[in-house]
């Protein structure tokens, strides 16, 4: 399994049911990477990574539960929470020239156009008219709105984001 050509799709979170239902919080906008006789890999940070079948896929309030072929029951479900799930980069749709994955651009090191360091680029939420880029730098926390007004590059070869902060943010 080689980490840089697998992607982070979700994290189980929980169990529902006592029939090894698992509840995921999903990463990906669609429950698509979540299709029924799809394999995908789980790994908790301690022990080996392994794949597991989808069997039933149902939203349920925030999280998604899936079924799995080699989960039966709610104990061993019980095993994987905590775990990842990851599919192999090659599955992800294409996308178009100025669209990226928020996973290609967690990590980045942040500037302003004056060459001011912001920060690393830790995570990203969404909002209902944009996604929100928080940048930390050691216990100072920004938060920068993913807007092309804002953004004025991105830099994934040197892994570096350019922005333009508006007045008063």
């Amino acid at each position: 399994m080689e980490s840089t050509r697998l992607i982070s799709i979700g994290k189980i979170v929980g169990t529902h049911g006592v029939r090894g239902t698992a509840k995921i919080l999903s990463y990906a906008e669609s429950l698509s990477f979540f299709s029924p006789q799809r394999q995908i890999w789980s790994k908790k940070k301690e022990g080996a990574a392994k794949i597991l079948t989808i069997k039933r896929v149902q939203q349920h309030k925030k999280v998604v539960l899936v079924s799995f072929e080699e989960i039966s029951s709610i104990d061993q479900c019980r095993n994987f929470i905590g775990a990842r799930l990851l599919i192999e980069r090659s599955h992800l749709p294409e996308i178009g020239p100025d669209v990226y994955y928020w996973t290609d651009l967690i990590g980045l090191l942040v500037y302003t156009t004056d060459g001011s360091y912001l920060g690393r680029l830790d995570k990203i939420f969404t909002t209902g008219s944009n996604d929100v880029y928080v940048v930390r730098e050691k216990k100072a926390e920004k938060l920068i709105p993913a807007l092309a007004s804002v953004v004025k590059k991105i830099d994934l070869t040197n892994k570096i984001m350019q922005v333009e902060i508006p007045e008063g943010l």
